[in-house]
C-alpha cells in the first residue's frame, strides 16, 4: 500500500506542477483580441497606403478616408494621429 500512496502523490505532483508552469504560457482572451485588432489595423494601412501611394496633400486626404473606411468596415477603432505640439 505504501508505494501505490508515493506513486499517487509523485503523480498529482507532476500533475499540479505541469498544470502551474503552463498557466503563465498561455496568452489571456483580451491579448488575443488585441492582436487581432492590431492586425487588421496594420492590413488596413497596408491596403490604403497602396491604394494611393503618393504623397502629396490631395493623396494624403484620401488615404486617410480610405483608412477610415477599412477600419470602420472591420469595425476597428480609428486611428489616433498625433497632436500638434506632441
Amino acid at each position: 500500500m505504501p508505494l501505490r500512496k508515493d506513486r499517487l502523490k509523485s503523480a498529482a505532483c507532476a500533475v499540479i506542477l505541469a498544470v502551474l508552469a503552463a498557466g503563465p504560457a498561455m496568452a489571456s482572451q483580451q491579448g488575443v483580441v488585441v492582436t487581432q485588432n492590431w492586425k487588421g489595423m496594420d492590413l488596413c494601412a497596408k491596403q490604403a497606403q497602396a491604394a494611393v501611394p503618393d504623397f502629396t496633400a490631395d493623396a494624403n486626404a484620401k488615404r486617410d478616408a480610405k483608412l477610415k473606411e477599412c477600419l470602420a468596415g472591420k469595425n476597428l477603432p480609428p486611428r489616433e494621429l498625433p497632436t500638434p505640439g506632441r
